[in-house]
């Protein structure tokens, strides 16, 4: 797995802790027609939280987020930040449920290679199945939509009753709407720890523990 910031990294029982050296991790959600807020909105706050540097005696920014689009024009009252065709390599994808289209299947598999995770929320799902990286594996989606998934996506094992998935090393996929704020908060834990994951949970004032036990 590819962690472009780091300039030093431990394994502990929590996962990879790495110094970061001022560097952001990059975030990009993508977005389309019908995008439903609060499955990136949810994300984006976890992500958005200023973490307490203690070399710098600060606050300071993680992550960089932004959108990424088919276009630069106004959809559904949002413009995006960039392009498929000009947006800078991502380490984090945020995949939100959406309409989608064939250019968004084709760039989740072109940048598949070079992120550290993609990480799809509710329907957003399907998105992720259309590149063919789910076939043969676990994956969850919203609660309403598995059975209609299980017949859409065949080579895909389906599963209900969990905040999210890891599918494999680089692929997650969350459940419903707020399940996102898990999910995100997970992948904050694998980079910095779970001592800052719940630091940013209670700045928050989010008291799931989905992120800590995703089976349940």
């Amino acid at each position: 797995m590819r962690i472009a910031i780091s300039v030093a990294c431990m394994m502990l029982n929590v996962g990879v802790i790495c110094a970061q050296n001022n560097k952001r991790i990059q975030v990009a959600c993508v977005i389309s027609k019908n995008t439903t807020e609060i499955d990136y909105v949810g994300p984006q706050a976890v992500f958005q939280t200023w973490h307490f540097d203690s070399t710098e005696n600060r606050h300071m920014k993680r992550f960089n987020i932004f959108t990424v689009s088919e276009t630069r024009e106004v959809v559904d009252g949002r413009v995006a930040d960039f392009t498929f065709e000009d947006s800078p390599v991502p380490d984090i994808v945020i995949i939100p449920a959406q309409r989608g289209s064939l250019t968004l299947t084709e760039w989740l598999k072109k940048v598949y290679p070079e992120v550290d995770y993609l990480m799809s929320v509710c329907t957003g799902a399907k998105h992720l199945a259309k590149t063919g990286l789910l076939d043969g594996k676990t994956a969850t989606t919203h609660h309403g939509a598995v059975e209609r998934f299980k017949k859409e996506f065949p080579s895909v094992n389906w599963i209900e009753n969990v905040r999210f998935t890891r599918v494999s090393d680089k692929i997650y996929t969350s459940g419903g709407l707020t399940s996102g704020i898990d999910l995100a908060l997970h992948i904050l834990e694998i980079y910095f720890g779970r001592g800052q994951a719940q630091i940013v949970a209670d700045h928050l004032e989010y008291q799931g523990n989905g992120w800590k036990y995703p089976e349940k």
